[in-house]
């Protein structure tokens, strides 16, 4: 089992989108045992929000639920835990270095470096641009999926 941590900067956006689409993905795939997946957020602002009305807007479209997820902060024993660290931006991994120091097992990895095109997820609690980040999540995912399953 491959176990998925996503983050972003205060865990209602992206990093919940990701964890709600990868795992719609590996079930729809039928491969949902293979996969343990969360989300985190780097900071403290959102800890026990729930998910931003954005998200939740484009995964009830998806019907996908997501009204238990609340907020949470990533700690050092979550790099422990997970396999995968997968931050959705270069400021993420910086604050991830706060958390955890080094990352000498090299756990973690921008979300789109999975893709052919790279890049960062951008925020859309700032762009307002959630169905672009839809779009990079999904494709992060996919690569991820087609990536790790079966492993």
């Amino acid at each position: 089992m491959i176990r998925i941590l996503f983050i972003c900067h205060g865990n209602i956006c992206r990093s919940p989108m990701a964890e709600f689409i990868m795992r719609d993905m590996a079930e729809k795939s039928g491969v949902a045992d293979e996969f343990y997946i969360e989300s985190a957020a780097v900071s403290s602002e959102e800890i026990g929000n729930p998910v931003h009305s954005g998200t939740k807007r484009i995964l009830n479209r998806m019907s996908i639920d997501c009204s238990k997820k609340r907020a949470r902060k990533m700690t050092r024993n979550d790099y422990e835990e997970f396999d995968l660290i997968v931050a959705m931006d270069r400021s993420n991994i910086r604050l991830l270095n706060y958390i955890i120091g080094t990352d000498d097992e090299e756990k973690v990895k921008l979300l789109l470096d999975y893709t052919n095109r790279g890049g960062e997820v951008a925020d859309p609690w700032y762009t307002g641009d959630f169905e672009q980040t839809l779009q990079d999540i999904t494709d992060g995912c996919t690569a991820i999926l087609n990536e790790y399953k079966g492993d």
